[in-house]
């Protein structure tokens, strides 16, 4: 009797030490079953592909867009002002033009002032100082002698210099050069020299002396530089 107690007694001890065992087991089995599904996930969320956001890149081609059209208008305003700027400057620059063409107008009149060019353009010689003017003929104000009828004329100019250069004139018959007349000079002393032309003019014909751009001539009170017109004969 006493063995078949201890025997059940052995078996009941077996029986409570096997499911200790099983209970360990399950527990091992899950801890280290959990950090294991752990790293697939991450490895899982890291694997999967990115979208890129659209609308971050709409929003980023706006605001290019709205700083190029800034840049823009500040380039045109740019633009304006600088056109503005030349306008006025080329409107200077064309009065100042004009004002020096006066000027040499001006100073192309044979006066007791001296020497007359050089000029940077061919200018129309004024002789102010008329001794004789009869028929009013010649227009001292603007250089012109006009033929009153149709005849034959006598044409004589004389041109001093008194500076190293060019000095000479050309002759105009109405609105075409018929002559040119040059001499150098080499020194500050006078220097003449004489021409004279006979011409066949209607009435109205013109005639008038013109300095050449870069020649010079000299008058003052002792009048060195003449210019006369007279009709031999009419037609």
């Amino acid at each position: 009797m006493r063995a078949v107690l201890g025997l059940l007694l052995l078996l009941l001890g077996l029986c409570g030490s096997g499911g200790g065992l099983v209970e360990v087991g399950e527990i091992n089995e899950v801890q280290e079953t959990a950090p294991r599904d752990a790293v697939e996930e991450k490895t899982e969320q890291s694997t999967k592909p990115t979208t890129p956001d659209i609308w971050a890149e709409v929003r980023a081609l706006r605001d290019m867009v709205v700083e190029l059209k800034v840049y823009v208008d500040i380039l045109k305003r740019e633009n304006s002002d600088l056109q503005t700027r030349l306008s006025s400057t080329e409107r200077e620059l064309l009065v100042g033009k004009s004002r020096i063409d006066q000027l040499e107008r001006e100073n192309t009149a044979l006066t007791d002032a001296g020497y007359v060019g050089s000029h940077n353009t061919d200018t129309t010689l004024k002789y102010r100082k008329v001794f004789t003017n009869i028929g009013n003929a010649y227009d001292p104000a603007t250089g012109f002698f006009t033929a009153p009828v149709k005849g034959v004329y006598y044409i004589q100019f004389t041109v001093c210099g008194n500076h190293t250069g060019l000095m000479g004139v050309f002759v105009f018959k109405n609105n075409q050069k018929i002559m040119y007349n040059v001499e150098w000079k080499e020194d500050k002393l006078y220097k003449y020299f004489t021409k004279s032309v006979v011409l066949e003019l209607i009435a109205g014909d013109t005639i008038h002396l013109v300095l050449p751009s870069t020649h010079s001539v000299f008058d003052d009170g002792d009048n060195h530089s003449t210019f006369s017109g007279s009709l031999l004969f009419p037609l």
